[in-house]
């Protein structure tokens, strides 16, 4: 039997690729990896490479020819021509894993790609965010590839779990509920604003604890208005496969679709994530578009 996997290839530098490369490395795998924007010196991906010590590939072609597992972490958008770049390229029986947020339809049309190729696909839905956990991250996986992977993969540290032998469905759990998460960051964002801007926004927390006793509605807005700030970009395009979700399952995606012109609308403001203790001040720079900025006359 196959013991844990040794050689890995990342595909997609960002946040994900940077966090699950280190980790392969401290478990003792040769990484490599490949990102477009390693042509840029400034980009994330290329300022990650200073702190990780992978090997940087200068296409798809190189980064996974010797690869036992290739881990696709691109943007949603990107996720069927990253499978379509490096398909041509990967040995028969290589494994691809990926992590990616789109629809239950593109992984289907992801899994083609690379099973045609010879491929061993496992779809993934990571259902948190993968800093605190890490490599150890929850994941729903899916596909008939899906238990040979984790008894591969279990030993580095990776904490998925077989969800469905059937592709699609890990992805539909994650999608369906980024429509109600995402949603909720969103609500958020243009009531308080919209509050902000009348001094009644510790009121309108003040009825939320009432109306819905989940906390401390203060923490909780804070905590998600940062995040739409610091990701929108990412969340708008995850939830524009989160709105082709239900679209896929015969539903009009009216909340998702402006979910994601939200998302994308907070990304405006990116800075003033740096505030996320400062709900108000993150406030006021959605609304005044300066980060940081703090309207004279309104409540504190």
């Amino acid at each position: 039997m196959p013991g844990p996997f040794s050689r890995v290839a990342l595909i997609g530098f960002g946040e994900v690729g940077q966090t699950l490369g280190a980790d392969l490395i401290a478990a003792g795998c040769q990484v490599g990896a490949y990102d477009p924007l390693f042509a840029d010196p400034d980009s994330k991906p290329s300022m990650g490479l200073r702190s990780i010590s992978i090997v940087a590939a200068n296409d798809p072609a190189a980064a996974v020819s010797n690869a036992e597992l290739v881990i696709s972490a691109v943007t949603a958008a990107s996720d069927l021509d990253a499978a379509r770049a490096v398909a041509p390229h990967l040995k028969s029986g290589t494994f691809y894993l990926d992590v990616n947020s789109v629809s239950p339809g593109t992984k289907v049309s992801c899994a083609q790609v690379i099973g045609n190729a010879g491929g061993r696909y496992v779809e993934a839905a990571v259902m948190t965010p993968i800093a605190p956990k890490r490599i150890a991250s929850p994941m729903l996986l899916g596909g008939p590839h899906a238990g040979a992977f984790i008894e591969r993969a279990g030993p580095l540290g990776f904490a998925g779990k077989a969800f469905a032998e059937e592709i699609g469905r890990a992805s539909a759990t994650k999608m369906c509920r980024s429509v109600m998460i995402k949603g909720v960051e969103s609500l958020l964002c243009e009531s308080l604003v919209a509050a902000r801007h009348y001094g009644v926004e510790k009121t309108v927390l003040d009825s939320l604890s009432d109306l819905l006793p989940v906390g401390d509605w203060e923490k909780v807005a804070s905590y998600m208005v940062s995040r739409a700030l610091e990701h929108g970009i990412r969340r708008a395009e995850e939830m524009r496969e989160a709105a082709e979700t239900v679209r896929e399952a015969g539903i009009e995606p009216l909340m998702a679709s402006a979910t994601a012109e939200r998302e994308e609308w907070a990304a405006q403001y990116s800075p003033a994530h740096k505030l996320r203790d400062n709900l108000a001040g993150m406030l006021d720079a959605m609304s005044t578009g300066t980060p940081g900025a703090t309207a004279k006359g309104r409540a504190a």
